[in-house]
């Protein structure tokens, strides 16, 4: 699989070392507020979540979630990737940061950073994302990486904001 160096990222794909990591990105309170609870409270949990997640979605797709580090420490700040859900026909985008590293753009370069490498990389020529309509900074987030709203659609039992990418 691919890494990524922007001007301050490092993007990779995750590895079971990063299980503390996950532990604590998918039990910060935006995450379960805006994302969703994954249910991963443990080491264990976290092994089973990237097993069963990113590392399957690498060796099933050829992309997946990716650790985002920053460049000049190696210090994990987030995760932005490629999801293939079964409730959707294309690929969507998907990211997360703990609070200290939002509105610092990192989300933006790391994301940006994806849209590259599917362009080059994978062959795609369009993208989907879905956010709460409430999530203001991911809606605002999609919207500058030029993303179009296309409609709303209910998954997971709640209504989301349904947003394409072309190019």
């Amino acid at each position: 699989m691919k890494h990524w160096i922007t001007q301050r990222l490092i993007i990779r794909p995750f590895q079971p070392t990063d299980a503390d990591f996950v532990v604590q990105l998918l039990n910060d309170e935006s995450f379960l507020r805006y994302i969703g609870d994954k249910q991963v409270r443990t080491k264990q949990d976290a092994l089973e979540y990237l097993e069963n997640g990113p590392l399957a979605s690498y060796k099933l797709n050829g992309f997946g979630l990716n650790l985002v580090s920053l460049k000049k420490d190696s210090t994990p700040i987030g995760m932005c990737g490629l999801v293939k859900r079964q409730e959707l026909e294309q690929p969507d985008l998907g990211f997360a940061f703990l609070p200290d590293y939002c509105g610092k753009g990192y989300a933006y370069e790391s994301a940006m950073q994806i849209l590259s490498s599917m362009k080059k990389d994978l062959d795609l020529n369009s993208l989907l994302a879905v956010t709460l309509p409430n999530n203001l900074r991911s809606n605002q987030l999609l919207m500058k990486l030029n993303f179009k709203l296309i409609g709303s659609m209910e998954l997971y039992d709640t209504m989301n904001n349904l947003y394409q990418y072309k190019i």
